[in-house]
C-alpha cells in the first residue's frame, strides 16, 4: 500500500475517533463515525484478495446501516424533545434505536455476524484496529447515553454475548475468528455493567485492549493465521510463542494474571447491585471462552507436532522481539497488583 494512503488513512482514524470523542452534538458525532468508517475501508482492501475486498463491502455496508439508524434516533430524539446534546437522549424510541445502532457498530449480539467474518477477510494488523479503536467511539457513545439505556435490554444483550462468543469460538481453527469471538464475548462483559458503574465498563475496555494488542502483534510477528501453523511456529521465536500462552490465559481471566482484575470486579459490582444470578450465569460463560483459549495456548506452546519423515521444521529466526510488542506483553500479564489504586480512583 502506498505509504502516503496508508498515513492519510491512519490520520483519518484519529480524527474520526477524536471528533467522536471529544462532540456533544449528535451530527458531530455521526461525522467523526462516518469517517471512521471511510478511513478504514483502504486499510481492509488493501491485498486485493477477494476475501478482502468483500469484507471492505460487507463492513461499509453494515457500518453505513448502523450510522443510518444512529442519526435517525438522534433526529427522532430532537423532533420530540429538541435536544441535540448526546446526554440528552431521553425519549424511549431515541434510546432503543440508538442502543441497536450502536450494538452493530460493536458487533453485540444478535448484530454479530459481520464482525467475524470481516476479521478473517482482513490482515492481523488491520484486525487489531477494527477489535480494539474502533470500538472505543462507539463505547464512548455508549458511556454518555448510560442513564437513558434500557438495563433489560442491556443485561439480555450482553449475556447472549457472552454465551456465544464462547459457545461459537469453540469449533474455530482460525486464529482470527477466535479473536473475533472473544472480542464478542468480552463486550459481553462490558456492556453487562454499563448502566451500574460505566468507569467500570471503560476500564475492562482498556485492559481488553491492553491484553489483546499483544496476542495480535505475536501472531503477526510469527506469521500464524491457523492453528495448524500455530503448532510449527514454536521453532520461530520460542521465548515469544512460551509468552503467549500467558497472554492467552491472561485474556481467558485467570489469576494472577491481568485478565482476571476487570472480571473480578465486575462480577463483584453485579453481586453488589443483587444480581447474583447474572454474576453467575456470566462467569460460567466465561468457562466456555477459557476452553478454547487453552486449547491456542495448548497448539502454541505445550504440544509439538509430530515429527513423521517428511515434517519440515520451520527456521528459528534471528529477529528481536519489537519494545512495542514486549511493552505490551508485560501490562498484559502483570497488572493484577495495581488494583488496589484502581480501587483507589475517585
Amino acid at each position: 500500500m502506498n505509504p502516503q494512503a496508508k498515513l492519510l488513512s491512519i490520520t483519518s482514524l484519529f480524527l474520526g475517533s477524536t471528533i467522536t470523542i471529544t462532540s456533544n452534538h449528535w451530527v458531530m458525532a455521526w461525522t467523526g463515525l462516518e469517517i471512521n468508517t471511510l478511513a478504514i475501508l483502504p486499510l481492509i482492501s488493501k491485498s486485493h484478495h477477494p476475501r478482502a475486498i468483500e469484507a471492505a463491502t460487507k463492513y461499509f455496508l453494515v457500518q453505513a446501516a448502523a450510522s443510518a439508524l444512529l442519526l435517525f434516533s438522534s433526529m427522532t430524539n430532537a423532533w420530540y424533545i429538541g435536544q441535540w446534546d448526546i446526554t440528552q437522549l431521553t425519549h424511549p424510541t431515541s434510546c432503543l434505536l440508538l442502543t441497536t445502532a450502536i450494538s452493530i457498530k460493536l458487533g453485540l449480539v444478535p448484530f454479530h455476524f459481520w464482525f467475524p467474518e470481516i476479521l478473517q477477510g482482513t490482515s492481523l494488523t488491520t484486525g487489531l484496529l477494527l477489535a480494539t479503536a474502533l470500538k472505543f467511539p462507539p463505547i464512548t457513545l455508549l458511556l454518555l447515553t448510560s442513564p437513558s439505556l434500557n438495563p433489560t435490554l442491556l443485561t439480555t444483550m450482553a449475556v447472549a454475548s457472552a454465551a456465544l462468543g464462547g459457545w461459537a469460538g469453540l469449533n474455530q481453527t482460525q486464529t482470527r475468528k477466535i479473536l473475533a469471538f472473544s472480542s464478542i464475548s468480552h463486550l459481553g462483559w462490558m456492556t453487562i455493567i454499563l448502566v451500574y458503574n460505566p468507569k467500570l465498563t471503560l476500564i475492562t475496555f482498556y485492559l481488553y485492549c491492553l491484553m489483546t494488542i499483544p496476542i495480535f502483534l505475536t501472531l503477526d510477528t510469527i506469521k500464524t493465521l491457523k492453528l495448524t501453523t500455530m503448532s510449527t511456529a514454536w521453532t520461530k521465536i520460542p521465548s515469544l510463542t512460551a509468552t503467549l500462552m500467558l497472554m492467552l490465559l491472561s485474556l481467558a481471566g485467570l489469576p494472577p494474571l491481568t485478565g482476571f482484575l476487570p472480571k473480578w470486579l465486575i462480577i463483584q459490582e453485579l453481586i453488589k447491585q443483587e444480581m447474583t444470578p447474572t454474576a453467575t450465569i456470566i462467569a460460567l460463560l466465561s468457562l466456555l471462552g477459557l476452553f478454547f483459549y487453552l486449547r491456542l495456548a495448548y497448539c502454541a506452546t505445550i504440544t509439538l507436532p509430530p515429527n513423521s519423515i517428511n515434517h519440515m521444521k520451520q527456521w528459528q529466526t534471528n529477529k528481536s522481539t519489537k519494545m512495542l510488542t514486549a511493552t505490551f506483553i508485560t501490562l498484559s500479564i502483570m497488572l493484577l497488583p495495581l488494583s488496589p489504586m484502581i480501587f483507589a480512583a475517585p
